[in-house]
């Protein structure tokens, strides 16, 4: 089985959740892990399983505004902040909104803060319904993974995105994995 997960990541939390969902699928499929900025077509073209994932601002996908302001914090006085490396770049809004329809599986994931959803917003409803607008069919419900406030990822929450990349395996066709 081929894998691809494509993340958007501001201070790192979620660069690392997608890694950490790799792990999980490491012992079924072969996989590649890259930014919205490096995706490109080409790299869905075989996969079996698309996994998206960023973070949630202002109760949602990110945007360019939201970015601006993310990196603005990170470069104020005192800030204990480290943007990513790709952070400045157009993030997963942008990646989907430029694909053409597409087909077969699909995963969403966001790093959000703890909370009820309905006070924190989550990244992976819009980054679901925005697959689902080009053509995925989602093997799964999208899934949160927790920052505080701040921003830094909750204990174990690499553990769940391991255990979670686990679940989306076995969850798959056995078609899909036999075609490995």
């Amino acid at each position: 089985m081929k894998a691809v997960i494509i993340y958007e990541s501001m201070y790192g939390n979620t660069r690392t959740i997608a890694y950490a969902i790799s792990e999980g699928l490491r012992p079924t499929a072969e996989f590649s892990v890259v930014s919205a900025a490096e995706a490109t077509p080409a790299l869905l073209r075989d996969a079996d399983l698309v996994v998206v994932g960023g973070p949630t601002h202002v109760h949602g996908l990110s945007r360019p505004a939201t970015r601006r302001s993310a990196a603005d914090a990170a470069r104020k006085s005192g800030s204990c902040l480290t943007l990513d490396p790709f952070a400045s770049q157009p993030g997963i809004r942008e990646w989907l909104a430029g694909l053409d329809q597409c087909h077969g599986l699909a995963a969403a994931f966001d790093t959000r803060l703890s909370g009820p959803p309905l006070f924190t917003g989550r990244a992976s409803k819009v980054i679901t319904r925005l697959l689902r607008q080009r053509g995925f069919a989602l093997l799964t419900g999208p899934e949160s993974f927790l920052v505080t406030k701040d921003n830094k990822l909750r204990a174990g929450q690499t553990m769940r995105a391991e255990d979670w990349g686990r679940s989306l395996a076995a969850g798959l066709p056995s078609e899909t994995l036999s075609s490995r």
